[in-house]
């Protein structure tokens, strides 16, 4: 099994399991590999250095230092795309319905349960006007599929 460090046009990373090389090169040319964060096709691969396993303590930063709460970018898309498969997996899709099923929650007109879907700007508004809370969450092209 090989492992990529893949990255977009718009420079989100990602990795990429393949059987071999030549794999990832075949999946690539067929316009198979696509990144999870925006579906752009335009993928290519990063320099990787190989893995180290290191057990000594002196090369884990202290965890109040500095250097253990710095997030690099990739830390944060991952912590985005776990965010997003949580939101996925635990919450209704109601669509174009969002606000119609929010205030039909709010009322009691509808059982309690965590939703998902799309309202304009407009309609969040409004909906935060009557007091029903509401947060706006880009998902992840292709969201419907597994999320790396």
């Amino acid at each position: 099994m090989k492992v990529f460090n893949l990255s977009c046009a718009q420079d989100h990373r990602f990795e990429g399991w393949f059987a071999s090389a030549e794999a990832y090169e075949s999946q690539l040319e067929r316009g198979l590999v696509e990144c999870p964060v925006c579906g752009d096709q335009s993928v290519r691969r990063l320099p990787s250095a190989p893995r180290l396993n290191l057990s000594s303590s002196a090369a884990r930063p202290e965890p109040d230092s500095p250097a253990a709460a710095a997030l690099s970018p990739e830390k944060l898309q991952a912590m985005w795309l776990r965010m997003a498969r949580h939101i996925r997996e635990n919450t209704d899709d109601v669509g174009e319905r969002f606000a119609e099923e929010a205030r039909r929650i709010h009322h009691h007109d509808a059982p309690n349960r965590g939703i998902r879907g799309v309202a304009t700007r407009e309609e969040a508004a409004e909906l935060s006007e009557e007091g029903i809370e509401v947060f706006s969450f880009p998902m992840p092209k292709g969201s419907n599929e597994p999320l790396q």
